[in-house]
């Protein structure tokens, strides 16, 4: 991991970064569970999930999902931006233990900050997928940027 410096100026619309693949295991699942208190038979019970509910098998939590996926797109550090949050958040299709996922984040807009102009914003649309293709969640990561001004 490094530290690289980018302000809102050294981003480019389009710009698209792409992840490895990380299998979802059922460690990831009872770690979640644990920590959240989420133990509902969707994520717990396998005999629930294909005999009652017609899952076919026991699902990730959407919340576990969310927090791999951005943990995925998490490589370099920036001192320039700081994460504000995430939009238009979809669990799209079900993300099952033993499931791939892998993760494409793509800035779709760049602005300037409402209220404080030594700011701005960068927005990425952020689609995991499965092993299939399949887009398993869909969200857009929002981030605010120092500008490059008179830093340099």
């Amino acid at each position: 991991m490094l530290v690289v410096d980018r302000y809102l100026e050294d981003y480019a619309s389009g710009e698209v970064r792409r992840t490895l693949g990380r299998t979802i295991t059922e460690t990831d699942v009872v770690l979640h569970a644990g920590q959240t208190g989420d133990f509902f038979p969707h994520h717990m019970d396998e005999n629930w999930c294909v005999n009652e509910a017609g899952l076919g098998g026991r699902i990730a939590h959407g919340t576990l999902i969310i927090a791999i996926a951005v943990g995925m797109t998490a490589g370099d550090v920036n001192p320039q931006a700081m994460s504000y949050g995430y939009d238009r958040i979809r669990f799209v299709k079900p993300v099952f233990l033993g499931d791939t996922i892998t993760v494409e984040a793509e800035v779709i807009a760049i602005a300037d900050h409402p209220r404080r102009p030594e700011l701005g914003r960068v927005d990425e649309q952020v689609r995991v997928t499965n092993q299939h293709g399949d887009v398993v969640l869909s969200l857009v990561h929002l981030y605010v940027v120092n500008k490059r001004g008179d830093r340099e």
